[in-house]
This record gives C-alpha cells, structure tokens and sequence, in this order.
C-alpha cells in the first residue's frame, strides 16, 4: 500500500494536465459557439478577459494569425506561459528522477 501511495504521489500531474489542455485547444471548433466553459457567460455576463482565449489559441495553431488576434491579442502570450510551464515541470521532473 505504502509503494502505491508513492507511486501515486510521483505522478506528474500538473504536466499531464497541461499536455492534455494543449490537445484539447487544438480540438477545439473556433467557428463553433455551442458550447462555453466559461462561467462568466454561463451566468448570463457576456464580458470576461478570458473569453475567446481557447479558439484564438486553436486558431493560432492553425495559423491564422489574423484572425487569431482579433478574437484574442494575447493567444500567443498564452501558449508561451504555458510551454514555459510544461518546460520547466519537465526540467523539474528530471532533476527528481534518475535518469541517465
């Protein structure tokens, strides 16, 4: 029981989670308006910061930058923290591990 509990805590969570939200911005529709994860919007208020991120980021991916930007001027700003973020969990990861 104690060997899973540590195997359990040396997951690298915060990482995986980060991976997978860059898959799923590049899986995401940004034509599409059916469906909001905001809870901003979900509340009836149609003005949040954040609003349009996730398909200014897609639409960044797919290179259309000038589209990209008018939905989100800071899609780029965004993908920079976040692999700024995934790079050093990696770093962070090797460091505590043995590898060769």
């Amino acid at each position: 029981m104690k060997e899973l509990r540590h195997r359990l805590q040396t997951i690298p969570v915060e990482l995986i989670v980060w991976i997978v939200s860059v898959l799923a911005i590049f899986t995401i529709n940004p034509y599409s308006d059916s469906l909001s994860l905001c809870p901003l919007d979900n509340l009836g208020l149609h003005w949040c910061p954040g609003c349009g991120l996730g398909r200014a980021m897609n639409l960044l991916a797919r290179g259309e930058f000038l589209a990209s930007w008018k939905m989100h001027p800071l899609a780029s700003f965004a993908y920079g923290v976040i692999f700024h973020r995934i790079w050093v969990l990696i770093k962070q990861l090797k460091s505590k591990t043995h590898y060769g």
